[in-house]
Order: C-alpha cells, then structure tokens, then sequence
C-alpha cells in the first residue's frame, strides 16, 4: 500500500507542473511565436560576410546549410564576435572555421517544428528533451527536418509570455 501513495503523489505534482504550462501558454504552438525566417549562411563563406549578415538583421544565431540546403549546424553572433576578439579566428576564414557542427550519428535529435506546443519548446530551451542540456535557441523545421522555417530564441518565448499576460 504504502508504494502506491508516493506515485499518486508524484503523478499530482506533475500533474500541477504540467497545468501550469497550460495556463502559461494556453495551448499555443511556435507558430504562435512568429519566428522571423532562418538566415543562413554556408560553410565556405567568410566569417565577415555571416556576421554583417546576422549584426545587419539583428539576429544572434545563423543557420549553417550545405549546398543542397542540408543542415549542417549554426553560427552565433556573440561566440562569433567573441572569437575574432580573441583572435582564434578571422574575418576571412570560413564560417566552418567558428561554426558549431550538429552531431549526426548516435544523437536523437528533437524537432522543433510550428505544431510544436510552446510547453515543449520550452523544456528544450531547459535541457529536459533528450538530455541534451540548455539550449538558447531552437532551428524551426517542417516535421519531416528537411526544410529550415525559422529560429526561435528564449527571448522569442519570453516576449510571448509578457505579450499574453
């Protein structure tokens, strides 16, 4: 008997959590949120090109796509600058030197698509989808993950919330 009390506990107390997210955001998805479309870059062009890019839209992370319009990783703004401050890279060098690849083998990836419920998105911003750790922003794919839609940000799901409340 005294098993049973602490799964119905438990069960309730993720129950409450869950409610919350559903008063949080009501049923909303990331199409809600907007996301402006993803930029991208490739991997031979020059870092200068990326960050006048991104710094001229006011976007903080980059897409990184192959020819063929492949996936390969992303750019952020901030490491970027932080790197060329540093002198680990230059204006010149290819993106692919400052970029950060995404793991294709032994890694389950999470697809952020529009359908996907804010909840969601915000427990990948927290590190609980996959045990990937925190995330600052998320690339929006259709559900199949072949054609980038957009990026969405923390800050994209902050502003949200503050919108609605």
């Amino acid at each position: 008997m005294s098993t049973d009390a602490p799964a119905a506990a438990s069960s309730t107390a993720n129950d409450d959590y869950q409610s919350l997210w559903a008063n949080k955001y009501r049923g909303a998805t990331v199409e809600d949120l907007e996301p402006p479309p993803a930029l991208s870059c490739r991997p031979t062009d020059p870092i200068s090109h990326a960050l006048m890019s991104g710094l001229e839209r006011d976007y903080t992370h980059l897409t990184v796509t192959s020819e063929n319009r492949a996936l390969l990783g992303y750019i952020s703004i901030p490491r970027l600058q932080q790197l060329l401050k540093e002198g680990k890279v230059k204006d010149n060098d290819p993106v692919e030197a400052a970029m950060q690849k995404f793991r294709r083998r032994g890694t389950k990836y999470k697809v952020i698509s529009l359908e996907t419920p804010l909840e969601e998105l915000e427990e990948f911003f927290n590190g609980g989808v996959d045990g990937s750790g925190k995330q600052d922003f998320a690339v929006v794919t259709d559900g199949s993950r072949k054609f980038v839609l957009g990026v969405a940000t923390k800050e994209d799901l902050e502003s949200f919330v503050k919108r609605r409340g």
